[in-house]
């Protein structure tokens, strides 16, 4: 079948806005040509985006919300390379270009009455950031709602006043932790000390029927998968956002290889059951 035109060239976008949530790390919204809204709208959290910086380049992305009413598309982005570098010094009003919706997303109908624990580590809470408003707008769908986030310190703790607020209105319940806390803690929900893994320990809830989605720099995947599976959650039933090495975001490079499979096509939203005797994949 011969692939759509928006898989390979970008489609102009603006940048409407940003917002500095850490000292590396910046929320863009972005407006993308109106062409571009009716492949946009298909988007699925747990999928990704291409987005083009002109003169540097372009990097694949999980929106950090669906996109909005108008149309606009928010992108949680840390500075650690050349394009997003460049991206970093862009203001509002700034040319972009974008392609995509991209990848698998998380099964959503499937978890349909089911709880469901979201598990973020660091700059993991952007792509899971899609999932839980998703599951908030849709709340009545969706059994208990879960969210663990752990961040090195309190500074680094992306949309910290955002969960607060979000858990305080009910809909959600909120556990966060850091690694270690040299400042004085802010904000109306505190946080444990110590890692993310730690704050499943002694956790109850219904593991038969939960879902577990993860993300978070790679070590965390695989003593979380360990911890989950021991609580009792299937492995079909823990699904994790990797996003690992992609590049062309249409499995044409092979960049992103994970034994047989590409985490651009066939991820970035993985059962932990597909993934087992991938020795690289964990």
């Amino acid at each position: 079948m011969k692939q759509a035109q928006h898989t390979h060239v970008p489609i102009a976008a603006r940048l409407i806005e940003r917002t500095d949530l850490s000292e590396d790390t910046t929320l863009f919204r972005i407006a993308p040509e109106e062409r571009a809204l009716a492949e946009l709208s298909s988007f699925v959290p747990g999928q990704f985006v291409q987005l083009s910086v002109p003169g540097a380049g372009e990097i694949p992305i999980s929106p950090a919300d669906l996109p909005a009413p108008d149309g606009t598309l928010e992108l949680c982005v840390r500075r650690v390379g050349h394009v997003t570098e460049l991206l970093h010094k862009q203001r509002p009003g700034a040319k972009l270009g974008i392609r995509g919706p991209f990848g698998s997303g998380f099964p959503l109908r499937e978890m349909a009455g089911r709880p469901v624990l979201l598990l973020a580590g660091g700059l993991g809470i952007a792509p899971l950031r899609s999932l839980l408003m998703h599951l908030l707008r849709q709340r009545n769908r969706y059994g208990e709602i879960t969210l663990m986030y752990g961040a090195k310190q309190p500074r680094l703790m992306l949309f910290r006043e955002e969960l607060t607020a979000l858990a305080a209105e009910g809909g959600m319940r909120l556990y966060l932790t850091v690694d270690f806390a040299p400042e004085t803690a802010e904000g109306n929900h505190s946080c444990a000390i110590g890692l993310l893994p730690d704050l499943l320990k002694g956790f109850r809830f219904d593991a038969a029927t939960t879902y577990a989605a993860v993300c978070g720099p790679p070590p965390l995947y695989r003593c979380l998968v360990a911890d989950l599976e021991r609580a009792g959650v299937a492995a079909e039933r823990i699904l994790l956002s990797l996003e690992r090495r992609m590049r062309c975001g249409v499995g044409r490079c092979c960049h992103c290889g994970l034994g047989q499979k590409l985490c651009c096509v066939d991820g970035p939203v993985f059962r932990a059951g597909e993934l087992k005797g991938i020795p690289e994949a964990l």
